[in-house]
């Protein structure tokens, strides 16, 4: 069966065993990136920060052995494990064991939806959420992400739970009640974390900060002084166990599984294809689905919170050498030899250095280049991205991606129910027929409109047309026939074609014929269904508008 699952030209089918270096270099060096960045997004989650190390081990495997991508690296990221917060944090306490029984249930839900979209050749569905919409709740996310750190940083607790206006306010509120240790040690965090970021991006920083902070801590007794640390990291494996399950706790995460599904997906897609475009492989979206919807499956049977590709990861991974999903195997063993030898390490890492690893890591997703993009290109796009900002910021995580794909739906309808249009006229130096309004020298004719139509037509933009139609029509005292361009219609449906007959017959009335050009095969045939050939004959069946306009040719007037 895991034969079937996996695509046929699966790196493990043609292993090279020259690339067995470079696997195991990079397998290694995202093992030390992946640890303290595991546990860091397990307590951005609410979780134990062991339940993050446990998401790094066999969801990874799992995920080389069927996903398509050959660099993608797999585990838990900040996106994810905030939208486990905000989804699970209304159902239980934070930390608390209905808490983690309900991250793990969350996990097999995921898996159930990728997976069954990956095998029923769903993975088209996500484009429905546009770059806008994405890029605009990614930012915002990141926001929220990077200031629900700020308690970890300033040493202590602060209201105003997910809105992030409200829990500004309370820090600014207490600033003369935080632990100045604790601060010092987030922000000279932050700063080692950048530096290496921008001077070294190959470095392992966050192993550093981590090592670093733990050793100060250690020596100086720094959590006498109020300094929060980790403390108990269990040790050991995780072991076999079925996520706890009833009806009403299915019901009550299905909006965030299905949150959580679309935008791990779409973060894990985006970066997949960049490195395979670079490597000049293809990597298959459904086959994708499949590869995190197994993962994340049997990650829910050994206490692994939700895992996606990040990212960061994946281009240290890349970066490293890594060539194939071989190297993704190395980083999983590793941290298992980590469970099971080396968790007392963790004992005094401070949690102010995971939560300056968070917000590193996420501050670098928000994406102003973007926004300015989509406003100098279209501003309405820009405006989809705006909306998705402040909605995610102002309500809640789920609430702003479904406020911003319904923002993005909203404008596709609207540009398809007012499409665009154009009179059109001849160029005789080029014989061609233009634009009239975007053409200067484009000539139009005494008693004849050419009208262009470039979208498809259907019930709900066919009354645009008939208004444009007539206002062009009424403009013009000595027309006598109207030569529509259908060379952009790829579709037409029964409601439309019952109305632009009734406005055909109706102008025919009034001693106006209208003529069809360039119409595709697919729209013919529907016309031909609907008794247009018997009622129009060659009229509907030109094959160039010099065809339709034969007999006016000579009678120009410039415009």
């Amino acid at each position: 069966m895991l034969k079937n699952l996996m695509p046929n030209d699966h790196w493990i089918a043609h292993y090279n065993k020259d690339f067995l270096k470079s696997d195991f270099s990079a397998g290694l060096i995202v093992a030390i990136m992946l640890i303290p960045q595991a546990m860091a997004y397990s307590m951005l989650a609410g979780l134990p920060p062991v339940i993050g190390l446990y998401a790094s081990t066999i969801p990874l495997i799992i995920y080389a052995l069927l996903g398509s991508s050959r660099q993608l690296a797999v585990g838990p990221v900040a996106m994810v494990s905030l939208l486990v917060f905000s989804g699970v944090s209304t159902l239980a306490e934070p930390g608390s064991d209905q808490f983690i029984a309900y991250a793990l249930l969350l996990s097999l839900m995921v898996g159930a939806i990728q997976l069954s979209m990956g095998l029923f050749r769903l993975g088209f569905i996500v484009n429905f959420l546009s770059h806008a919409v994405i890029s605009g709740f990614t930012s915002a996310a990141a926001l929220i992400i990077g200031f629900s750190q700020l308690k970890h940083l300033l040493g202590i607790k602060l209201e105003g739970g997910k809105n992030v206006f409200l829990l500004l306010f309370d820090a600014f509120q207490k600033i003369g009640i935080i632990n100045w240790i604790t601060f010092a040690i987030g922000i000279g965090s932050i700063i080692v974390l950048i530096y290496f970021k921008k001077k070294f991006p190959k470095f392992p920083a966050p192993l550093l900060v981590v090592v670093g902070s733990t050793l100060v801590v250690y020596f100086f007794n720094l959590e006498e002084r109020g300094v929060s640390i980790i403390r108990e990291v269990p040790g050991g494996l995780p072991a076999f166990s079925l996520p706890a399950f009833s009806v009403d706790s299915i019901t009550a995460l299905l909006p965030i599984a299905l949150t959580i599904s679309f935008v791990g997906f779409m973060e894990s897609i985006a970066v997949a294809k960049t490195i395979a475009s670079k490597e000049k492989y293809k990597v298959d979206s459904n086959q994708e689905l499949t590869g995190l919807g197994a993962a994340n499956i049997v990650g829910s049977f050994f206490s692994a919170s939700p895992v996606t590709g990040g990212f960061s990861r994946t281009a240290v991974n890349y970066q490293a050498g890594a060539k194939s999903g071989l190297a993704s195997i190395i980083t999983a063993l590793l941290i298992m030899l980590t469970l099971l030898f080396f968790t007392d390490l963790f004992y005094y890492l401070p949690n102010a250095v995971l939560a300056a690893i968070i917000m590193v890591a996420v501050f670098g997703l928000i994406d102003v280049k973007e926004a300015k993009h989509l406003f100098r290109i279209k501003q309405s796009d820009g405006w989809v991205l705006v909306i998705t900002f402040f909605a995610t910021l102002l309500t809640s995580i789920e609430a702003g991606i479904l406020i911003g794909a319904g923002a993005s739906l909203l404008l596709f309808i609207w540009r398809s129910a007012y499409p665009h249009t154009a009179e059109l006229g001849y160029i005789e130096e080029e014989d061609i027929f233009k634009n009239v309004d975007r053409y200067e020298n484009a000539k139009m004719f005494k008693d004849t409109l050419v009208f262009r139509i470039d979208a498809s037509l259907y019930f709900a933009n066919l009354a645009f047309l008939e208004e444009r139609l007539r206002k062009e029509i009424s403009d013009k005292d000595a027309v006598n026939r109207v030569v529509l361009d259908f060379s952009g219609v790829n579709a037409i449906d029964a409601v439309a074609i019952d109305e632009l007959e009734k406005l055909i017959d109706e102008y025919k009335e009034a001693g106006i014929e209208f003529h069809l050009a360039h119409v595709k095969g697919p729209v013919m045939d529907l016309l031909k269904r609907a008794g247009w050939k018997e009622k129009y004959g060659e009229k509907i069946e030109y094959l160039t508008l010099h065809q339709a306009l034969q007999p006016s040719r000579g009678s120009f007037h410039v415009s």
